[in-house]
């Protein structure tokens, strides 16, 4: 019989390294506005996130399209409608987690957990400085009054972001009464609407019309530019239903093959650290109401927000569509 015979002492078999943490989002957020809050994070915990960026719709058919395969872990998107379709379509997950509910308010987030608000949008009423005063303003139905006929301007009713603000209007008039006043909003319109709060703008300074409706972010973009520009924001008072906000939010998803380590990335991201990240970057209300938001933000002045759910903006969004269509708001 024949041995082999080795100088070499044997060893352990060496444990498999385990790969580092990767938390995987689709956003619907643009790169330039969550790289650095994702970098941050990793620069936190050394967990790496990875990201499919695009449209709020597409990624929500990707994750319906893909089922238990998907590799994300987190939905992240723009509008309480958004969310609200996500968690009707079965594609997050309730969760819970007395961070999220200590940081973010009741009215911020889903009744049901599966998702919450991460900045706060005000879609409010602006106006021409030159040629309104802000005592003639009141509400979002005051703009249907006929004292605005020929001078209001809208962006598109195909915007998710009108859309849920008639959906809002339906859960605080009723439909009829959302109807007379989108009506009497197509009567008031100076030209054709807009298809983008910018252009918007643009017109009011222009003087192409004197009042509109739009997201302060998109003013706050244009006055960075043009500290002089001729138009201010208005917030309608809380004894009229308040301002109307609308929300980017998160959710983890229902497949996700990290849970854990995509609710600690929510949970961060409601933190005071990543709401400035989030809010200073495009101007926006950190949803955290104990993170105060940016200088040129509180330049606006303070506003008392509508009190309802924004998951409203969801469940009365498809009446929302049908209102508008009828109304002749296109």
């Amino acid at each position: 019989m024949f041995t082999a015979c080795s100088n070499e002492t044997p060893t352990a078999e060496q444990p498999a390294l385990t790969p580092p943490e990767t938390v995987v989002v689709y956003s619907a957020r643009a790169e330039q506005l969550i790289k650095p809050l994702f970098d941050a994070y990793t620069a936190r915990t050394g967990v790496t996130v990875q990201y499919t960026t695009d449209s709020e719709q597409p990624l929500i058919q990707k994750l319906l399209a893909e089922g238990q395969t998907t590799p994300a872990d987190l939905l992240l998107t723009v509008d309480a409608g958004n969310l609200w379709y996500a968690a009707e379509e079965g594609v997050l997950r309730p969760v819970q987690a007395t961070t999220l509910e200590n940081n973010i308010p009741a009215h911020l987030r889903d009744p049901e957990k599966q998702w919450f608000a991460l900045s706060v949008r005000a879609r409010t009423i602006v106006y021409d400085t030159r040629e309104v005063s802000p005592t003639e303003l009141n509400d979002y139905a005051d703009l249907a009054d006929e004292k605005w006929r020929g001078k209001l301007c809208l962006r598109t009713s195909a915007k998710v972001y009108n859309q849920s603000l008639v959906a809002m209007l339906i859960a605080q008039f009723g439909e009829p009464r959302a109807e007379e006043i989108v009506r009497g909003w197509v009567a008031n319109l100076a030209t054709d609407v807009f298809p983008n709060d910018t252009k918007l703008i643009e017109a009011i300074a222009a003087g192409q019309c004197e009042v509109g409706i739009v997201n302060t972010y998109y003013f706050g973009r244009l006055q960075r530019e043009n500290p002089d520009i001729p138009v201010a924001i208005f917030w309608p008072a809380a004894s009229t239903g308040g301002v109307h906000v609308n929300v980017s939010g998160a959710g983890v998803t229902r497949h996700s093959s990290n849970p854990d380590g995509a609710l600690a990335l929510l949970e961060w991201m409601s933190t005071e650290e990543a709401q400035r990240l989030l809010g200073g970057e495009n101007l926006e209300y950190p949803a955290n109401p104990s993170v105060a938001a940016d200088s040129m933000v509180l330049g606006w002045g303070s506003f008392e927000a509508s009190p309802m759910n924004v998951a409203a903006a969801g469940e009365n969004q498809a009446a929302a569509v049908r209102l508008m269509d009828r109304a002749g708001y296109r």
